[in-house]
């Protein structure tokens, strides 16, 4: 049943729209790359056949080891490189489209994988680092645009869950493969687990070539007809003709409308009226992702496992990321049925209590291998909770900007998102090493607060928009809605558009048979014009 104020004129059901579902799973295949370059380079870091090339033999340790400083750069380096790409997505987005930027990300990807394999040069091994990092920022930002302007409204959680998934699922890769090759002593060890990265872009790539460019971009650049097409593509075959035109002329009236509201330099419109609450929104949003707290529970996960005595660590790591994927998964079945507001604030709810616990355990028993588990307990549930609601976080993030400001809006917050992160993992060791500030698990309480702040913001800022297309946003936002009425508000405009459109499928309907009706006459007429009794 449709809702009483959602102006989305398609089947509210999911087998109508397979042929967009399995375009937009493919789309989001790039983000795998993201949790494979998390979990292989961190991998790395203890396997002797990568520190025999770029580490040193310690005669202390008895071992191979690392300079701090490579390995601070080739983090880093990584993390500068998806901060430039997420900025540069606006204007290249603008220039080239959703499925160019992916295939640029594809290319980029090759040309440092191919680095990485070939060389045994530091410096080397850093400009490849930094051109990853471009390759993994595109992926991120270029397929997340791309599914938020192609999917049904009622469906963009889904495919924001494929997402997540393919983020998890290269973390369990990178992880597995790593283990697999972490005993052999030659360069193969980082070799064959860098392979991967050839993999995912691969397939990607090539099933690009058959997918249409987002409708929604074609349309800012004035391209109608193709707009139409790309959307017939993305559509079942069999659709009805006045659901169809009634989503496209949504889609035409409402761009044309922000087209002429946003006639300067995007990068300062999107600083500029109703614009400035939305981009504001985006970006509070989107680094909710680094201000949950999740660095630090990423890095650290391993230093607790030996705390509470796990003998196999690594099979340990893998399981909770396992039980993150259990929560992404999760969060597919409900996410079409549970506003996008209530995902949010019951996930940072539950992170903010893990993080309480955690805190507060280790406060009572602190070092003690009781406080160990009950911390690795609380490190899975945190996991779980996080990948359940952060897709719901992307997902509202993207759908706020509008379509001309999107990867403008989109990618500036995506950019502050990785910066936030990267502090995170940069002043982590400073409250959690013994020889700082020697906090450890002690560390939750600050993260308690930071995600207590963002259910807050939730109650207070973040509008509702499930359901909702991204025109009715639009209108939303430029009639000044406020944030606790935008589920009940009933947008006109874009109703209106959808009714034009439904009246231009009525003459497309009843011309068709009218148009075949004056063939079958006209074919008629030439065979009784044709000279009797000729052999053919």
């Amino acid at each position: 049943m449709r809702t009483a104020v959602s102006a989305n004129p398609l089947q509210l059901d999911v087998r109508s729209h397979r042929k967009c579902l399995i375009i937009c799973f493919f789309l989001t295949m790039g983000t795998f790359q993201y949790g494979l370059d998390y979990a292989l380079v961190g991998g790395f870091l203890s396997m002797p056949g990568f520190l025999k090339v770029y580490g040193y033999y310690s005669p202390t340790l008895g071992k191979w080891n690392i300079d701090p400083t490579v390995q601070q750069l080739i983090s880093s380096l990584m993390t500068i490189g998806t901060f430039v790409s997420s900025l540069l997505v606006g204007p290249l987005s603008s220039k080239f489209g959703r499925r160019h930027g992916l295939w640029f990300a594809a290319g980029l990807n090759a040309i440092s994988t191919a680095i990485m394999l070939g060389t045994t040069s530091v410096a080397a091994l850093y400009v490849a680092r930094l051109i990853l990092g471009v390759s993994v920022g595109w992926f991120f930002t270029f397929s997340q645009l791309y599914v938020q302007e192609a999917a049904p409204a009622h469906l963009r959680g889904v495919v924001f869950g494929f997402y997540q998934v393919m983020l998890s699922v290269g973390s369990i890769v990178g992880a597995s493969v790593d283990f697999g090759t972490h005993n052999i002593l030659s360069r193969r060890s980082y070799q064959i687990p860098l392979a991967m990265f050839f993999v995912a872009p691969t397939i990607q790539t090539i099933m690009i070539i058959f997918f249409p460019e987002s409708p929604r971009w074609l349309m800012v650049q004035g391209e109608d007809e193709k707009a139409e097409k790309a959307l017939r593509r993305l559509r079942n075959d069999n659709i009805d003709e006045h659901e169809f035109q009634a989503e496209l002329n949504e889609i035409r009236g409402s761009t044309r409308d922000q087209l002429e509201q946003n006639k300067k330099w995007l990068f300062l419109e999107m600083w500029r009226g109703t614009n400035l609450r939305r981009t504001c929104l985006c970006i509070a949003v989107v680094c909710f992702h680094a201000a949950n707290g999740s660095s630090w529970v990423n890095i650290y996960t391993t230093y607790f496992l030996t705390i509470a005595g796990v003998d196999n660590a690594f099979a340990m790591s893998v399981m909770i990321t396992c039980i993150g994927l259990a929560g992404c998964l999760f969060s597919l079945a409900f996410t079409r049925y549970v506003d996008r507001r209530a995902v949010i604030i019951i996930g940072c709810s539950a992170c903010a209590l893990c993080q309480l616990f955690m805190a507060v355990v280790w406060t009572v028993h602190p070092g003690s291998k009781v406080a160990g588990k009950c911390v690795v307990a609380f490190i899975s549930l945190f996991t779980f909770f996080y990948v359940a609601y952060s897709p719901t976080a992307w997902l509202v993030g993207g759908e706020i900007p509008s379509n001309q400001l999107r990867p403008f809006t989109y990618g500036v917050a995506t950019a502050l998102n990785f910066v936030g992160n990267w502090l995170g993992t940069f002043t982590a060791p400073y409250f959690i090493n013994p020889a700082k500030l020697g906090w450890s698990a002690k560390y939750g309480y600050i993260w308690f607060g930071t995600n207590s702040l963002l259910v807050l913001f939730t109650i207070f800022f973040i509008p509702e928009t499930r359901d909702r297309t991204l025109e009715e946003i639009h209108e939303m936002f430029e009639n000044k809605v406020p944030t606790h009425k935008f589920k009940s508000y009933v947008c006109t405009g874009v109703e209106d558009y959808a009714a034009q459109g439904v009246a231009k499928a009525d003459v497309l309907v009843e011309r068709t048979p009218f148009q075949r009706e004056k063939e079958d006459m006209e074919h008629v007429e030439v065979r009784d014009n044709e000279p009797r009794g000729q052999s053919k």
